[in-house]
């Protein structure tokens, strides 16, 4: 397996993508079931293999990511050959940007000293997708890119 196995609850989501996974390879749900119950081994082989199909698609279709923590906040820009950040941090430490209070002191006060910014960019030292897949394992999550183009635009102006 190249990434994780997908939830319960995502399985339940995808739930007739998973039913045309098995039909292209002419598994109907009696058979399916026989399999679960017979080969488990190989039930968790196909779980797998699903899991592993949608990971790509939905990495291969990511362009940007949002990470935040208390003090800070990532934005990645995932391109084809490499990676763009922008890595806000407060210098305040009571602000939280979890909250949407701290969220609305940074924009009051992203060009103050009490936040620092830092632009970044690098190759991928690995695949593309692992790359992406392990900043998602660290806790980022999908994004629009909104707040990323927002941030960049103002800072390149």
């Amino acid at each position: 397996m190249k990434y994780k196995r997908l939830t319960k609850e995502q399985f339940e989501a995808l739930h007739q993508e998973f039913s045309n996974f098995l039909a292209t390879q002419s598994i109907d749900k009696a058979e399916w079931d026989k399999i679960k119950t017979d080969k488990p081994e190989v039930a968790e082989q196909e779980l797998d293999v699903f899991s592993d199909l949608i990971w790509e698609g939905v990495l291969k279709n990511a362009n940007y990511l949002e990470h935040f923590s208390k003090n800070y906040i990532f934005l990645f820009h995932c391109q084809e050959k490499l990676i763009q950040s922008i890595v806000l941090k407060s210098l305040v430490s009571d602000v939280d940007f979890l909250q949407k209070e701290g969220l609305q002191w940074l924009s009051d006060k992203l060009f103050t000293d009490t936040v620092e910014i830092h632009l970044g960019k690098k190759e991928y030292e690995q695949e593309r997708n692992t790359a992406i897949f392990d900043l998602i394992s660290q806790g980022a999550i999908l994004s629009d890119g909104q707040l990323y183009l927002q941030i960049n635009g103002i800072i390149q102006s």
